[in-house]
């Protein structure tokens, strides 16, 4: 019954921008950490992006300062800005939702190529 639905992922020329979203359904939004993951053909899947339900951000190292998310507990969004976008951003991007277990989205595509 819980759906994470995410949208916004697509074909960018590095250095180009791109907004993900994840629409929630199901779930206690406003009580929820939400975050963005990332899944490279051939890699493990990491953790791009994290919001508590408080507001506090914090972000994979490599993607700092370029990636912004936030939230909008009135839609039950979450959003990942992603600014800069290089070859390596390029992965299957899924939002994740936390409260006493953790929710998975179906992933949205994000390539980078000239």
């Amino acid at each position: 019954q819980v759906q994470l639905v995410e949208s916004g992922g697509g074909l960018v020329q590095p250095g180009g921008s791109l907004r993900l979203s994840c629409a929630a359904s199901g779930i206690m939004f406003s009580l929820a950490t939400m975050a963005w993951y990332r899944q490279a053909p051939g890699k493990q899947r990491e953790l791009a992006a994290i919001i508590t339900s408080s507001g506090v951000t914090d972000y994979l190292v490599s993607v700092k300062g370029r990636f912004t998310i936030s939230r909008d507990n009135a839609k039950n969004t979450v959003y990942l800005q992603m600014n800069s976008l290089k070859p390596e951003d390029t992965a299957v991007y899924y939002c994740n939702a936390a409260t006493d277990y953790n929710y998975w989205g179906q992933g949205t595509q994000v390539t980078v190529s000239s």
